[in-house]
């Protein structure tokens, strides 16, 4: 009988695709000073998305970069929203503030394209938009920039769920 010389493969689970697009968005050294000098840390800003109306913005520290990439990810999927989008861009225009960062957003028609800058662009990409116009006023802290768009685009209300003027009247009875 002869013996197989080859080394025996293992077989391997399938492969699961991501459900999320994660992106870093950014990336600090901070440190704390102790007796013996400075205790270095990273912070690490994620979000993650399905371009398709959801995202999630998560930041945490690690002793190292990938630990506190791996912290920040977990995060932010635990803090995914759901987003009302229409025809690829917004439903209306939105603006939002978080400390000295404010955002605003506006639809654009197809083809203009994501006129947004940063970080703003980023989450807004992961969120699935297509079409928008931004704008960022005061601070460019990207911490608060990035909670700062997914809170306007939390607070977009669907077009089924607008309330309009033109509803149909009740007809009253004409008095003779």
């Amino acid at each position: 009988m002869a013996e197989n010389t080859q080394p025996r493969r293992r077989v391997d689970a399938p492969v699961e695709e991501k459900q999320f697009d994660e992106r870093m968005l950014h990336i600090d050294r901070v440190a704390r000073v102790v007796k013996g000098g400075r205790r270095f840390r990273f912070r690490a800003l994620v979000a993650v998305g399905d371009h398709k109306g959801k995202i999630g913005i998560g930041s945490a520290k690690g002793a190292d970069v990938t630990s506190a990439v791996t912290k920040a990810t977990d995060v932010a999927k635990k803090n995914i929203v759901k987003v009302n989008l229409y025809k690829g861009t917004l439903p209306h225009e939105a603006e939002s503030k978080v400390s000295g960062a404010r955002i605003m957003i506006k639809p654009a028609s197809a083809g203009t394209g994501l006129i947004a800058g940063g970080v703003v662009r980023t989450v807004l990409e992961i969120a699935g938009v297509k079409n928008v116009l931004s704008k960022s006023f005061g601070s460019s802290n990207r911490t608060n920039m990035a909670y700062a768009t997914v809170a306007a685009l939390e607070s977009l209300v669907s077009s089924k769920d607008w309330i309009t003027n033109n509803q149909p009247k009740k007809e009253t009875a004409k008095k003779d």
